[in-house]
């Protein structure tokens, strides 16, 4: 079933298409979508954010590694290094600081129909994106490639089996899940 999915490229489309339509739901039914929910993460005063965001991170590491032993998912993890990821960061956090969606977070808000995440979310990632393509070559000589680190995993640089690593991440996870639950934030 795998090998047929790999190949069928329209397939694979679709699914995305519709893996995407569920995402966009479940954030919009977990009120990440709305703008007074974002702000109220950055001002410290509202945690739904981070509980989904811990929530995913912890389902999403368990559920890869298991698909990883069981041989139906390889990880292909790319390269790095400390300029990409500063400038990313930054890119994103002027983004978020501008409007208060994330990119995930934008999509879904204009799929609920908020008119500002549309206009200035979809147009402001559209209008970065091409700039960022278009300065690309001179930044990838100039910037993104300082300090390479490669395509290092936890487990791998530590030299350990990744359940050495899932297991206490896992556990401080549901620590802090219980601790955010319990303090009503």
């Amino acid at each position: 079933m795998l090998n047929t999915l790999h190949k069928n490229q329209r397939l694979q489309l679709i699914l995305g298409l519709l893996m995407g339509i569920f995402f966009g739901f479940l954030l919009q039914k977990g009120g990440v979508t709305n703008y007074d929910v974002i702000i109220g993460q950055l001002l410290l005063t509202n945690f739904t954010v981070v509980k989904i965001m811990l929530s995913a991170v912890l389902i999403g590491m368990i559920g890869i590694r298991i698909l990883t032993v069981i041989g139906l998912a390889q990880l292909h993890p790319k390269p790095g290094s400390i300029g990409s990821s500063v400038l990313g960061g930054l890119i994103f956090g002027v983004g978020f600081g501008l409007l208060g969606y994330c990119p995930g977070t934008v999509a879904g808000a204009v799929g609920q129909g908020s008119l500002d995440a549309l206009l200035g979310g979809v147009a402001g990632m559209l209008i970065g994106a091409g700039l960022f393509a278009a300065i690309y070559p001179k930044l990838e000589r100039a910037v993104l490639v300082k300090g390479d680190f490669g395509d290092v995993t936890l487990p791998r640089l530590l030299k350990v089996n990744p359940w050495f690593i899932i297991v206490p991440v896992s556990i401080v996870i549901i620590v802090l899940l219980f601790l955010i639950e319990k303090a009503n934030l």
